[in-house]
């Protein structure tokens, strides 16, 4: 036995309030996310760095046993890149490019900080249950303000936008993929706890309701998909209760999601989807990108320069300002190159992969999806919480008897 198997695992007081101070993060990255300047997240990054620097300490002062995980290996390699582009001066802004490599070292840590909170089932749980009933109070709030107060957050702040504001979310697509990664966490708890079927069903139905009324195409595909691809893994993984009353939740899911998108509406969705070119704008941005990527593709452009390199590669011009791509996987190739986008790949790979264990954790890959159309993961907000909940995800697998991790 090694002398590192023979430590023993941090305090589960440590564990609990870490979670306390990650879930705090968590909340108001979320709850600021409208703010266009950098000082919102720049809390966060020092609250995520300062925790990180609370274990090393503690690690350092009284050693105890860590989890390790192999996808720290390509998420420090997506740091590695931005460091070399700076080393060789392949950056088109290094200002930008140091800006970038600092969040990727945010996202690192707090993978690291999830994996080693998610380590003891009892600490887990709670934290899975607040991050859901956060996302579903903000959704109710979402679909209220959006009715009643357009174009302001929170019925107080006065956004860049006249309309389509939900909650925090000056954008319908952002919005709609963070109800993406908290659906499968409803959804599964729901499964999991016979006596909690009818008020998941009615969280979840409000929460698919909420994104059908923001009119994200393909945020309303994906929350569709996302309950009918859960149910399945949920009955073959035979999930505490499931294979018994999934048919029975399924049916209160699709009740309550049509009774709720009924009292939201539809149509504006509706519209959206006859939109005979619903790909106009993007088709050229992504054409640009994809230039941009084979113009330089070990070296990119610099992480963080997508907007400054953009208008030598536009083949239009609207007047606007193109700071993203609206496809995370064409903006990470021209930024990074092939080696910043291959480890991106590498983590939503596994990703996929994990979510027979963790069923809850379906929201990461729909997120992932979502990238092929739009730029949730260019929102550090957004970002963070992805790698939280794959350190998360990273941790022991669920008991064959399904009892929720």
């Amino acid at each position: 036995m090694s002398a590192a198997s023979k430590l023993p695992p941090p305090s589960r007081p440590f564990l609990a309030d870490s979670a306390v101070a990650l879930s705090v993060i968590l909340f108001w990255v979320i709850l600021t996310i409208w703010v266009p300047d950098h000082w919102s997240f720049g809390f966060a990054e020092a609250g995520v760095l300062a925790l990180g620097a609370t274990w090393g300490i503690r690690l350092t002062l009284s050693p105890y046993a860590l989890r390790a995980s192999p996808v720290l290996i390509p998420l420090a390699g997506a740091v590695v890149v931005g460091l070399v582009q700076l080393m060789t001066a392949h950056t088109a802004n290094r200002w930008e490019t140091w800006n970038a490599v600092l969040r990727w070292s945010v996202y690192l840590t707090a993978f690291f900080l999830a994996s080693q909170i998610g380590a003891s089932p009892a600490i887990l749980r709670p934290f899975r249950r607040a991050l859901l009933y956060f996302g579903f109070a903000l959704s109710v709030v979402a679909v209220l303000q959006f009715f009643t107060s357009p174009g302001k957050v929170f019925w107080l702040f006065q956004s860049e936008y006249t309309e389509d504001v939900l909650g925090p979310f000056v954008s319908r697509d952002h919005y709609a993929a963070f109800i993406e990664l908290i659906l499968p966490i409803v959804l599964y708890e729901a499964l999991a706890d016979r006596r909690k079927m009818l008020f998941g069903a009615a969280m979840a139905g409000t929460m698919v309701a909420s994104v059908i009324a923001g009119a994200s195409r393909a945020g309303s595909i994906l929350v569709i998909l996302e309950g009918a691809a859960v149910l399945l893994l949920a009955s073959r993984r035979g999930v505490r209760s499931a294979r018994r009353v999934s048919g029975v939740f399924a049916a209160l899911l699709v009740v309550c999601s049509l009774a709720f998108t009924a009292v939201v509406g539809w149509t504006q969705l509706w519209e959206r989807f006859k939109d005979p070119d619903s790909y106009r704008g993007r088709r050229e941005m992504l054409i640009s990108a994809v230039a941009m990527a084979r113009a330089k593709p070990w070296t990119g452009f610099g992480l963080g320069n997508f907007e400054n390199a953009y208008p030598g590669y536009a083949i239009f011009d609207t007047g606007d300002v193109v700071d993203h791509a609206h496809n995370d996987w064409a903006e990470w190739a021209a930024e990074g190159g092939l080696p910043f986008l291959a480890c991106v790949l590498v983590l939503a790979i596994w990703g996929a992969l994990r979510v027979r264990q963790c069923i809850w954790g379906l929201g990461v890959v729909s997120v992932f999806l979502h990238g092929l159309v739009d730029f949730p993961l260019q929102k550090p907000a957004l970002t963070l919480w992805v790698f939280v909940l794959l350190g998360a995800m990273s941790t022991r697998e669920e008991s064959a008897r399904g009892t929720p991790s």
